[in-house]
């Protein structure tokens, strides 16, 4: 899995730990669909878990499909194999809760409830036994003398139900978790993934938007053009996805529109199936999966190598079912809610090789993380500004910028991982048990577990390795900052054509630098009073220091904010693992250099929780980083850092630090 990916979901679930400790009852963690949210809720768990054992986790599936019974078991799944061993989960189903003992038992920490099981008329609620299963656990003296504090988390919290309001009080806090959460219940998140964050490191597919104009004929001629590069190149049979209507316009789409495009000579021979929420209605032109029951389908659908090559549904697959070889989504349903529609554009947006997607080639790259969707617009389009480069001022020749990486330590000719594995080999070594050797392994970050498994062909080997893992990681630290070696300059690169950026309160009137808007407004967006400021300088600067382009009616300046969203312009750098900095902005001067700049603010802000400790460890890591880059690429990096009114400016020249002032910088530009 990328590195990338890691760290965002990284600091997300770290964030989460950190306001949960705030004084209030409910908090929202949002994140996309096919972001890894069972995954954080896991991983957000199991640290809690390993800082208090006093707690318990009831984990609320809301969703009408089996999703609880899916969470429990990826629950399970990464306990038992070393990830997070903290979790010992148990799902109430009804036959430890409802219509046998009901009985609930309490050596566990992690209780996954699904939606329906707590309900009017429900044993489960009538009889008490959850209730009671609430007041044990919280009253009873357990050995620590007191009773356990319980964590409700409400998973696909936008789902509207009151079966646990009643049995609000007995819970300490209440975390919901949604791609899609209800303002209008309060639902305002704490902490959020948003979807450029996760398109930009590939964990879940960027969007590309069909017209309203195509037809379904039209957009299955672009899926079977897909589906040969997708087999080709990522060894995975894509599906196409098809939303019809809900209830009395169902038939009439299916019988007026969707048969008869499949069943165009283009088309005829695709293997297709309709699901409802019915077996009974269920249909397919498969005769493989028709000798299957239809409780197996949605099973045998979801498999890489599975014939179905179109899925027809109304909401079934809304919610709680993962199908990442779905690349393409054609709604034809009139849908009135912009909450559902991303739902279901989420069973779309899964990375289908996100686990080895740097082994990937690039067409193959591109192709994983791209969606196809005709009639449906994202959500937070509407928040989205899209932007493009001038055409016609030759701006992508105009910046040729050089991105650096770091050398991976298995890819270093100077290290002898043999010899070194056995160097570290004394009689100071504390022998682990192996299950706490596994999970320290597992808990490495990349290049140290390649490590490990490129030196181990042997169990003896895997056993050595893994008891010197901490002197390893020393190596490896020291290894990996040693910039002037391990830092190398990749191919040249531009600004992306296109990109996108998420609408903020702080804006600047800009027609003059290098993107136009795509709806023809000049307003930008900055993700912070700080990155507005020197936006704001570098436009003051613009006419006397900043090269510009011109055609035949305007002129250009070269300087640009650095959106993530298809940006290659970023510097690899490392901070305990292996991070990447998109700067802020870019500029090209009049002598043709370029200046590369990523602001920062020490500023208090009711947008940004500052912690000062890890503020100054980042600092310094992009510190560390951008001396060598400004010595490999000859590139200018500036940190400007506003502090109260004032800019504190942090430059690198040719691998030289240096403190200056704004009118310092200023200077050092007209001379």
């Amino acid at each position: 899995m990328l590195q990338e990916a890691k760290d965002l979901q990284n600091k997300a679930v770290s964030q989460l730990v950190q306001v949960i400790k705030e004084n209030k009852k409910e908090f929202t963690f949002k994140a996309p669909t096919g972001s890894g949210k069972t995954f954080m809720m896991a991983d957000f768990m199991n640290r809690i878990l390993h800082a208090q054992k006093d707690i318990i986790f009831i984990v609320s599936t809301l969703s009408k499909s089996n999703l609880a019974e899916q969470n429990y078991n990826s629950f399970k799944e990464l306990a038992e194999n070393g990830a997070f061993t903290e979790i010992n989960p148990f799902l109430i189903n009804s036959e430890s809760s409802g219509e046998g003992s009901l009985y609930i038992p309490t050596d566990y920490n992690v209780y996954v409830l699904p939606r329906d099981l707590y309900k009017d008329k429900s044993k489960l609620k009538n009889e008490g036994t959850f209730l009671n299963f609430l007041q044990t656990m919280r009253d009873t003296l357990f050995s620590e003398s007191k009773g356990k504090r319980i964590i409700l988390i409400k998973d696909e919290c936008h789902i509207a139900t009151n079966n646990l309001d009643e049995l609000y009080d007995y819970f300490e806090t209440v975390i919901n978790f949604s791609a899609t959460p209800k303002l209008s219940r309060k639902q305002n998140p704490d902490v959020e993934i948003t979807n450029i964050e996760a398109e930009s490191c590939n964990l879940i597919k960027k969007v590309e938007l069909g017209s309203e104009e195509t037809s379904l004929t039209e957009a299955l001629d672009v899926f079977e053009k897909v589906q040969k590069d997708y087999v080709n190149e990522l060894s995975v049979n894509p599906c196409f996805i098809i939303q019809i209507s809900n209830k009395d316009k169902a038939e009439e789409e299916l019988q007026n529109t969707i048969i008869p495009a499949l069943n165009d000579v283009k088309h005829q021979d695709l293997k297709w199936v309709y699901i409802t929420g019915e077996d009974k209605s269920c249909k397919t032109n498969d005769s493989g999966i028709q000798k299957l029951p239809v409780s197996k389908w949605k099973d045998y659908m979801k498999d890489k190598a599975s014939t179905i090559s179109v899925i027809i549904f109304k909401m079934v697959i809304s919610e709680g079912w993962d199908i990442p070889r779905a690349c393409m989504l054609y709604q034809i349903r009139d849908s009135k809610s912009k909450q559902l529609d991303e739902q279901v554009m989420g069973r779309i947006r899964r990375n289908p090789r996100l686990l080895d997607f740097e082994k990937l080639s690039d067409k193959a790259k591109l192709l994983a993380c791209t969606a196809w969707i005709w009639g449906i617009i994202p959500e937070d389009k509407s928040a989205t500004r899209q932007v493009k480069l001038y055409k016609d001022y030759g701006i992508e020749k105009e910046f040729r910028i050089k991105p650096t990486k770091l050398q991976n330590i298995n890819d270093s000719k100077s290290l002898d991982l043999e010899n070194f594995v056995k160097n570290l080999k004394d009689d100071k070594v504390t022998h682990s048990s192996i299950f706490d050797l596994y999970k320290n392994i597992n808990q490495s970050n990349n290049d140290i577990q390649s490590m490990c498994y490129q030196y181990s062909d042997s169990y003896e080997k895997w056993r050595l390795f893994t008891e010197n893992l901490s002197n390893i990681k020393t190596t490896y630290n020291e290894y990996i900052c040693d910039y002037e070696k391990t830092m190398f300059v990749c191919e040249d690169v531009s600004f992306p054509y296109n990109s996108c950026y998420i609408g903020t309160d702080d804006t600047l009137n800009l027609n003059d630098w290098i993107w136009c808007r795509k709806d023809s407004e000049t307003d930008f967006s900055f993700d912070s009073y700080a990155e507005k400021r020197w936006a704001e300088e570098l436009k003051d600067i613009r006419s006397s220091s900043i090269q510009e382009v011109k055609d035949l009616t305007s002129t250009k300046f070269l300087w640009g904010k650095n959106y993530p969203f298809n940006s290659e312009v970023k510097f690899e750098y490392y901070l305990d693992v292996i991070h990447t900095s998109y700067p802020d902005f870019v500029m090209k001067d009049k002598n043709g250099f370029i200046h590369i700049f990523e602001v920062k603010s020490v500023n208090v802000s009711n947008k940004i929780k500052l912690d000062e400790k890890e503020y100054k460890e980042k600092i310094k890591a992009l510190e560390n980083c951008y001396k060598e880059c400004s010595k490999k690429t000859g590139h200018l990096f500036y940190l400007p850092i506003l502090d109260k009114n004032i800019w504190k400016i942090t430059r690198f020249i040719d691998g030289n630090k240096d403190e200056i002032t704004l009118e310092q910088f200023k200077a050092f530009l007209v001379n």
